[in-house]
């Protein structure tokens, strides 16, 4: 809303200057000035938004988003002058609201499965060593259960791109920042031996990858060197972040079933709507076995 009266700037201006003497007092110079800041420090939320609303987005987007928003809210510059109190606002309102999120098992888990996050994007030592223990027992209990079953495929769903607000995302640098120092900050891992431990200690010694790739595209490639890994991952990394993908499905079922289909059955309806949402997966996958 912002964003679109900022773009209207120039034409407001006009309209009010042609003796429109019925209109409220234009705003002042100082007043677009703090709009414009204020939209600055609203566009990260709308990126994050915008990522976690998407079909791929599981719960290891979370923790990173978060450390993220709260390192980009708590930085202060010279443009921050008439938005000190609004920036305070909100990050008290973004650490009080997630201030348990390194402490629920699903999402350090998650966190630390998905090779583009791993352990660089927690900001308490001890929710590390906590998550890193969570993650121990997943696996610990994954490779039981594979002793008797074979591992899940992890096959890389072909997604659309979200809908970015620019080029380039607000926060990309603030991702790649956080992503240094912990690399840097980072020290020998614990010992441990045996089994599917040796696979994590053997994933932890290698380097996130980048932002943009798949993390289920990952796991597929190395589902044959880290097994059990990949299957943990797999529990993992399919839980949404958000509600909006199920909602989506809703969307999509009251768009099939409506008055003037009377004669659509059940079978055929369910039909329909698996189609409609998997049909591009299917599609993506044949591209890929033509290419290949």
């Amino acid at each position: 809303m912002i964003d679109s009266l900022i773009h209207q700037k120039r034409p407001l201006h006009a309209y009010s200057s042609e003796e429109n003497h019925t209109l409220p007092a234009i705003l002042t110079a100082n007043q677009w000035g703090l709009l414009e800041k204020a939209s600055k420090v609203l566009t990260p939320f709308e990126e994050l938004t915008t990522l976690v609303s998407a079909a791929s987005a599981t719960t290891a987007d979370v923790i990173p988003s978060v450390h993220a928003l709260v390192r980009f809210l708590s930085k202060e510059s010279e443009d921050d002058h008439g938005i000190l109190t609004m920036k305070a606002t909100l990050l008290d309102a973004v650490q009080r609201r997630f201030r348990h999120v390194e402490s629920e098992p699903l999402y350090t888990v998650a966190t630390l499965l998905d090779p583009r996050y791993k352990d660089k994007y927690f900001t308490n030592p001890e929710n590390l060593g906590h998550a890193k223990a969570a993650l121990k027992a997943a696996v610990c209990k994954v490779e039981e259960e594979l002793k008797t079953t074979p591992p899940p495929d992890v096959t890389e769903p072909v997604d659309k791109a979200p809908r970015m607000a620019g080029a380039s995302s607000s926060l990309g640098s603030i991702f790649d920042e956080i992503l240094e120092e912990s690399s840097t900050a980072a020290g020998p891992s614990d010992q441990i031996t045996t089994g599917a431990i040796c696979e994590m200690e053997s994933y932890f010694c290698e380097a996130p990858i980048e932002r943009k790739s798949n993390p289920l595209h990952y796991w597929s490639l190395n589902q044959a060197r880290l097994p059990t890994m990949a299957a943990t991952a797999a529990k993992f990394l399919c839980a949404p972040c958000t509600s909006v993908e199920s909602e989506r499905l809703f969307s999509t079922a009251s768009i099939i079933i409506e008055e003037h289909r009377s004669r659509l059955t059940a079978q055929h309806a369910e039909m329909l709507i698996f189609l409609k949402k998997n049909l591009h997966i299917m599609l993506g996958l044949q591209k890929v076995e033509k290419e290949e």
